[in-house]
């Protein structure tokens, strides 16, 4: 069993998990998943843009639009989600289950300027089953607080290959991302920082 190297909030994290060649290998898979599925452009249900870009891969696929936050089986451009790369669903075997794998890959894209403000993962059926985060690319100034809005943050920077478990009283910890070091890394040649989130829907 792979030990977390730190925890921040009751949220288990994986510094430098994965190596830079597993890091690159995974940037390749996601490449694939993009051309199947290209990533769009998220607004709020009041119609407001989303600075990151997003697609997904497995059963199931997160969007956001203006009729709300939910999952839904195709792409907002009609085609249907590709699977969940192998090297991805490695990480969360090795780390979540052997038995249940993902209903949703979320590949959320960050580049310069953009941020992810607290908010909770609150949209699937089951909060048993813990969401497995992967950073590649830029560094990001992650935040997490409690499972209640306004009460005290901590923050940690995560680096490319670190990896997240948010499971058990964290499950619904409010969370985001302030900001990102843009070129901190040289794993995106063009710069930017790549978040996968792995999720049980239902």
């Amino acid at each position: 069993m792979i030990s977390p190297t730190m925890s921040l909030g009751g949220i288990d994290i994986f510094q430098g998990l994965l190596d830079p060649q597993e890091q690159v290998a995974l940037v390749d898979d996601l490449r694939a998943v993009i051309r199947a599925a290209p990533l769009f452009a998220p607004v709020t249900a009041r119609g407001k843009a989303m600075s990151v870009r997003m697609t997904s891969a497995g059963r199931l696929g997160w969007v956001s639009d203006r009729g709300g936050y939910r999952y839904q089986d195709r792409h907002p451009d009609g085609m249907a989600w590709p699977e969940i790369p192998a090297r991805v669903l490695d990480l969360w075997r090795a780390l979540v289950s052997n038995t249940r794998l993902p209903d949703c890959c979320l590949i959320n894209f960050y580049g310069e300027g953009a941020r992810m403000g607290l908010h909770q993962d609150r949209d699937e059926v089951d909060f048993t089953w813990p969401v497995l985060s992967v950073s590649l690319g830029d560094e990001g100034l992650f935040r997490v607080g409690g499972i209640e809005r306004g009460g005290p943050t901590s923050s940690v920077w995560l680096r490319s290959g670190d990896v997240l478990r948010m499971g058990g009283e964290a499950r619904l910890a409010y969370h985001g991302v302030d900001r990102i070091r843009f070129g901190s890394s040289r794993l995106l040649p063009r710069g930017g920082r790549i978040n996968l989130t792995l999720r049980v829907v239902a």
